[in-house]
């Protein structure tokens, strides 16, 4: 048996030959993907009604005429089939498709429709008035829309080509940073930073996420609008190991540690935590139980201080205001362009914290991006650009010391570590 869609829609009447076009190049697609028939029809005698009508169901203003149209397909299954891959994207008064196909040129990129977007930086942590006030300059130059992208920009979607200036120049004026990645055409910026909580939300934090974020970009923000980089440069911050930010997959990326395993409170272990939950969240196995104690104990040799323990029992703490730090970490991605996707890698072990302004911290950053922009070539990436010379050259140039610590010795999920899902044909 066959399947029917069936579908009503307004259509402005002086718009009926836009529509006759539109409806033959979406049949086209849909026939493509297996429709066996498609029929439009045009509202003739479509008289109104009083409880209910074509006319009342699509809220038809005087100005429209009502589109009756229906799709036939072999069956329900094949329906749901050629609907996924029939990727289209449909207005009333214009149609377009995504990309062109072998039955029609008419894609986005014909349709005559132009959009600017201007990237702005955030601090992600934002007050109420700060949000107020880019929320009333959307509204005042792009009909109040804007978006978030993953890396705490704000973008402004601006329709208007006689708006765009005044935006450029309001946003200067409150002396609002634009700018951010760019492309092969115009240069590469870096990144806004995307980050964890750090010290303001979050009870195992090793550094405050803030803080940091406005060091560091303070330093670099010449990088983010004016001077370029050879490629896209992706920052990135998490305050432990737990890596709520995308610390893994970054270009460059500082990662707060602990460096002392968790202290533990057995008078409270008793009445705060329940023993077999806190064995089980530690995923190296260090913590088993004490029973003399009526507590649990840690094995140092396999503590990783990530912190995870002390989330389900309030009575381990790990926080240590002298020991903790942050290190930073180079060359990950997640792109699978001109090489497999990377995990990030050791480059500075331990910069202790030194708050409210982290100048090592902002220092070795520094040193990383202005070495990578002086010896990689055109599109690659940080990653790219150490494997080429290689990491004894790298930490050369850089000057920073090569440790114990940077020895890759674990041996857990290796074979996981180096697959890859890019492939070739």
């Amino acid at each position: 048996m066959n399947y029917v869609d069936g579908f009503i829609t307004p259509v402005p009447t002086t718009r009926q030959e836009d529509y006759r076009q539109h409806a033959e190049r979406t049949a086209a697609l849909f026939k493509e993907h297996g429709a066996l028939s498609v029929v439009e029809c045009w509202g003739d005698d479509v008289p109104e009604g009083k409880l209910t009508s074509f006319p009342i169901a699509v809220k038809r203003e005087p100005s429209e005429t009502v589109v009756f149209s229906w799709i036939t397909w072999p069956s329900r299954v094949a329906r749901d089939a050629g609907m996924k891959y029939a990727v289209l994207t449909t207005k009333h008064v214009a149609g377009h498709c995504l990309w062109p196909t072998k039955h029609t040129d008419y894609s986005v990129a014909n349709s005559g429709d132009k959009i600017w977007t201007v990237r702005v930086a955030s601090p992600r942590l934002l007050s109420t008035v700060t949000i107020r006030e880019m929320a009333d300059i959307a509204e005042k130059y792009c009909g109040g829309y804007l978006r978030f992208t993953t890396r705490n920009n704000i973008e402004l979607l601006v329709s208007d080509e006689k708006k765009l200036q005044p935006l450029l120049d309001e946003l200067k004026a409150k002396k609002i940073l634009i700018g951010g990645l760019g492309d092969s055409l115009h240069g590469y910026h870096i990144t806004n930073i995307v980050h964890t909580q750090g010290w303001i939300h979050c009870h195992s934090a090793c550094t405050d996420a803030s803080g940091l974020v406005k060091a560091i970009m303070d330093d670099l923000h010449e990088y983010f609008n004016e001077k370029t980089t050879p490629g896209k440069v992706r920052l990135a911050v998490a305050c432990c190991t737990n890596m709520c930010g995308a610390v893994h997959c970054s270009d460059i990326a500082i990662v707060a540690i602990h460096r002392k395993v968790p202290r533990i409170e057995h008078e409270s272990i008793k009445n705060m935590c329940e023993v077999p939950s806190t064995i089980a969240c530690c995923p190296t196995g260090a913590i088993s139980p004490d029973p003399a104690k009526k507590s649990i104990k840690i094995n140092n040799d396999k503590c990783m201080y990530c912190g995870n323990c002390y989330s389900v029992c309030p009575a381990l703490p790990i926080s240590d205001a002298e020991n903790d730090g942050v290190a930073i970490v180079a060359g990950g991605k997640v792109g699978s362009l001109r090489s497999n996707p990377k995990f990030s890698k050791l480059v500075v072990p331990y910069i202790p914290n030194n708050p409210p302004r982290w100048p090592e911290v902002t220092t070795a950053v520094r040193k990383i991006l202005e070495t990578y922009i002086a010896g990689a070539k055109k599109h690659e990436r940080v990653g790219e650009w150490i494997e080429r010379i290689g990491w004894e050259k790298f930490f050369e140039i850089t000057g920073f010391p090569f440790t114990f610590q940077h020895i890759d010795d674990f041996t857990i999920a290796r074979e996981t570590f180096r697959t890859s899902a890019a492939f070739k044909w």
